[in-house]
């Protein structure tokens, strides 16, 4: 069996490459959004959160290595910090700059 020919076969032609479409495994996770929501950063390149533990720092997290895996001889690490309190890690470890001590007391005296 092969492909319908014919004057009135448009219709049967385009239905079925658009079924046949879904096959398509890289097709599916493009269009189908679960690889969106299975993503911890939803597709962003980067995400704040807070750091519960001891100092309760605001972070910015980027991805580290090529889709979710992780990069070298590096094994199970798949984000980085890329800056802490509104100051990149760069600067810190420089000492260009230093990490405020507290957010919470900066934004009452302002």
């Amino acid at each position: 069996m092969g492909k319908c020919h014919g004057l009135c076969t448009a219709r049967k032609l385009r239905s079925h490459q658009r079924d046949q479409k879904w096959h398509d495994k890289q097709y599916k996770k493009a269009h189908l959004g679960t690889a969106l929501k299975a993503n911890p950063f939803g597709g962003a390149s980067h995400a704040k959160g807070i750091v519960l533990e001891k100092e309760n720092d605001e972070v910015l997290v980027a991805g580290f290595g090529g889709k979710g895996n992780a990069v070298g001889d590096i094994p199970e690490v798949r984000f980085k910090v890329v800056k802490v309190a509104n100051v990149s890690l760069l600067a810190l470890y420089k000492g260009k700059k230093e990490r405020p001590r507290s957010i919470i007391l900066m934004r009452k005296a302002r």
